[in-house]
């Protein structure tokens, strides 16, 4: 297995989150439109970017653990049964913990 291919992987959405949820940061904080019916429509886009930047912390708390197994060397292996993570389930997920298996018993 190429770790480094997938720390590669990892480090660079890492960053791509960061700027993301920075950018929904400043949007948070930016001044809110005098606008009655401005605002409402800034309402529902503070829902939408409230929930995309969870969804995006989330992503991140993984990607940080996935990064610490890379530096503990169980990088590949299921934290819950201790068998080899397949390839074909870190190309579609890198930062996943869990085995097909594991992941489909949770």
């Amino acid at each position: 297995m190429d770790i480094a291919k997938y720390e590669t992987i990892l480090r660079t959405r890492k960053a791509e989150l960061e700027s993301r949820l920075s950018r929904i940061e400043q949007d948070f904080t930016s001044p809110r439109n005098p606008d009655d019916d401005d605002r409402a429509v800034e309402r529902n886009n503070d829902e939408v970017l409230d929930e995309l930047g969870e969804v995006g912390e989330k992503e991140l708390v993984a990607i940080e653990a996935a990064l610490a197994r890379i530096a503990g060397g169980t990088f590949g292996t299921c934290v819950r049964c201790g068998q080899p993570i397949s390839e074909k389930r870190l190309d579609a997920v890198p930062h996943a913990p869990l085995c097909q298996t594991c992941a489909g018993e949770a």
